[in-house]
């Protein structure tokens, strides 16, 4: 009675389709003893593959670019040699976190050089074996075969074999194509034979008794897949004479990846014709179909089911149904479906949470109940969250536009049991203050700030610089002064900020709050960076602001900036001004005779012998009547004027 309920759904909803052979998707085990030991230390290249690599002859083509990750993972990989412990620090300091998909999107990187891709895949089947799958394995042999490694390709062939891995069509025609190339014709007959039984099942014979090499799987596919289901299909089944085994069943669901329905009445068909009775691996091949369809009722309705038969999960089910969840931004069911799988055996991985709270924190509208969820599961089974979850979450947030939403990300985190190191408290800072507002930056400071060291302060004062925010910049540094006290804000700190000001031309704004930074904090900056900040007055006329800074300068035991106002005073100063600098210069009744030597050099240098002589008029006795002060002058006097000099003199 329900078979004949499917029926007429399917006569509803379905017409009749074109025969014809697709490829299914395969569980994913883990490769045989080859592969299952960690790596030594550093780890061994059993075989080199550089000496066979081909480049290809093809037209040059623009290459996508790698994404930052991808390109981290081939660059680490890239060296002939490296260590468990150096591949772990690259991994941490370039913040790659790898995964199923990194996994395959560096496996499809055009050109990849083949000992790179196998030094990668050999170190990730030794430490995370579990997020290799059937497609990373099709990609390996696609890349030693399509390379000329013969050998190579049929170990790993073998590998798949014993973990009911079959060799898709991509990597099929890849092989094959260089197989026949080097003329390896016997190597590319086999590579059929393996190809024609990918779908489990023995081969079927034809009517003259040789084999058609079509397997079982495919025969039973076709039959379903070319007409509406009925009792002529059932009739055509029975009399395939098949046996109806788990790879076979689990084949043909594959098939019918496309359309669910046939898939769930071929599934019931087979259990009540009492042919097969099903088991872990028919259920997950259901529930990997089940899981595409655009609505999710009869899929949560299949999976309670498989688990009350007593069948769990399987991982490859849970990566494969989550990543069209997400695909079609169906975030709900992703998470529950992760809640599902973290109840089961095979649970979920830390990127795999990792991954979904990535998703969760980019997606059209923030949904924190999800994301809070996601964080209770994973805690609740005995996980702890990284810095690297944090910052993965934090380059996510930052990619959609919404830093602003870090406090209350990293506020769940932390409930959870998260503890930010001071490297990710740094990171924050920057980017809080680079990327979101500053009400956000600041309360993050304000709550963090009992563990605040150094580091992430500066890292904040320089998000904001960065940024041009300067008041944002400015109050964070009143804030660290507050905090750690003026003798550790004189340095870097202020330096940025005054930095920050003289790029947007507002050396003023600069000179305002080192005053008071200066005269209320008792703030006591750099010797650089009080004379950055009286060139940089000086450039724009403001002599008495610069005039003011040398004074907070003598007052902390600096000596005047001379450097910078000889070569203002010469060009563009006023006689006053020369005036007022020098008796600022120095608490010394005045200055010494080498100064106004210097002065009255460039002055004469500028050209300005008119504003030398005004300047000389208001020195003191002792330099007019200097020796050295008298033939300077002297030197500079054209020849009427030196004659009448003389006259005057007589």
């Amino acid at each position: 009675m329900r078979n004949q309920c499917l029926r007429l759904l399917l006569l509803r909803c379905h017409p009749p389709s074109a025969p014809h052979i697709s490829q299914v998707h395969h569980f994913r085990s883990f490769p045989s003893s080859l592969l299952h030991a960690p790596a030594p230390h550093p780890i061994p290249i059993p075989f080199s593959l550089t000496r066979h690599f081909t480049s290809s002859t093809d037209p040059a083509v623009e290459l996508p670019k790698p994404r930052a990750d991808q390109a981290a993972l081939i660059e680490i990989f890239s060296k002939p040699e490296i260590s468990i412990d150096a591949i772990k620090s690259d991994l941490d300091s370039k913040n790659v976190i790898v995964s199923h998909d990194l996994i395959l999107e560096v496996l499809k990187t055009p050109n990849i050089d083949p000992d790179v891709a196998r030094r990668i895949f050999y170190w990730v089947s030794g430490s995370q074996r579990e997020i290799l799958s059937c497609n990373s394995y099709n990609m390996m042999i696609g890349i030693l075969g399509g390379n000329g490694f013969v050998k190579e390709t049929w170990e790993l062939i073998n590998v798949m074999k014993k973990k009911r891995y079959g060799v898709k069509r991509g990597a099929f025609d890849r092989i094959s194509e260089r197989f026949m190339k080097d003329g390896a014709i016997d190597d590319v007959e086999k590579l059929k034979a393996v190809y024609a039984t990918r779908f489990g099942g023995r081969k079927s014979k034809d009517v003259a008794g040789g084999d058609s090499g079509v397997s079982d799987c495919v025969r039973v596919g076709e039959i379903i897949r070319g007409q509406v289901w009925g009792d002529d299909v059932e009739k055509e089944l029975k009399e395939l004479g098949v046996e109806f085994s788990s790879d076979l069943v689990k084949g043909v669901l594959g098939m019918l990846g496309g359309d669910p329905n046939k898939a769930l009445i071929f599934f019931r068909w087979v259990e009540d014709s009492g042919v097969f009775k099903h088991d872990e691996h028919s259920y997950n091949a259901l529930a990997r179909v089940l899981g595409n369809e655009d609505h999710s009722q009869k899929f949560w309705r299949f999976i309670d089911e498989m688990r009350s038969e007593g069948h769990e999960m399987a991982r490859e089910t849970y990566v494969s149904v989550c990543k069209q969840f997400l695909k079609k931004k169906m975030i709900e069911d992703a998470v529950n479906l992760f809640e599902f799988a973290a109840n089961g055996v095979n649970k979920p991985s830390v990127e795999d949470c990792t991954l979904l709270l990535k998703k969760i924190v980019a997606s059209e509208e923030l949904d924190m109940d999800s994301f809070l969820k996601v964080v209770e599961v994973f805690k609740a089974n005995g996980n702890a969250f990284t810095d690297n979850i944090v910052e993965a979450l934090v380059k996510s947030l930052i990619s959609v536009g919404r830093m602003n939403e870090c406090n209350s990300i990293l506020a769940e985190l932390m409930e959870a049991g998260y503890v930010p190191s001071g490297d990710v408290q740094r990171k924050i800072a920057f980017k809080l203050s680079k990327y979101g507002d500053t009400g956000k930056a600041l309360e993050f400071v304000d709550k963090m700030m009992a563990s605040f060291d150094y580091s992430p302060w500066i890292s904040l004062v320089k998000g904001f610089c960065e940024e041009h925010n300067l008041d944002g910049a400015s109050i964070s540094v009143e804030k660290m002064v507050k905090k750690l006290g003026a003798s550790s804000c004189g340095g870097r700190p202020i330096d940025l900020l005054v930095g920050a000001y003289c790029q947007q031309n507002r050396p003023l704004g600069a000179y305002k709050f080192v005053k008071k930074m200066v005269n209320e904090k008792f703030l006591r900056p750099r010797h650089t960076l009080y004379k950055t900040l009286t060139r940089r007055l000086l450039a724009r006329k403001h002599f008495k602001e610069a005039l003011d800074v040398m004074c907070m300068m003598k007052n902390q035991g600096y000596p005047a900036d001379v450097d910078s106002f000889i070569p203002y005073l010469a060009k563009k100063g006023t006689t006053e001004e020369a005036v007022a600098f020098t008796q600022g210069m120095t608490s010394k009744r005045s200055p010494a005779i080498p100064f106004f030597l210097r002065l009255f050099e460039a002055y004469l240098s500028a050209g300005r012998q008119s504003q030398a002589h005004d300047f000389l008029a208001t020195c003191p006795g002792y330099v007019k009547d200097h020796a050295d002060v008298l033939d300077l002058f002297t030197s500079n006097m054209s020849g009427a004027a030196k004659k009448k000099a003389a006259d005057v003199a007589v």
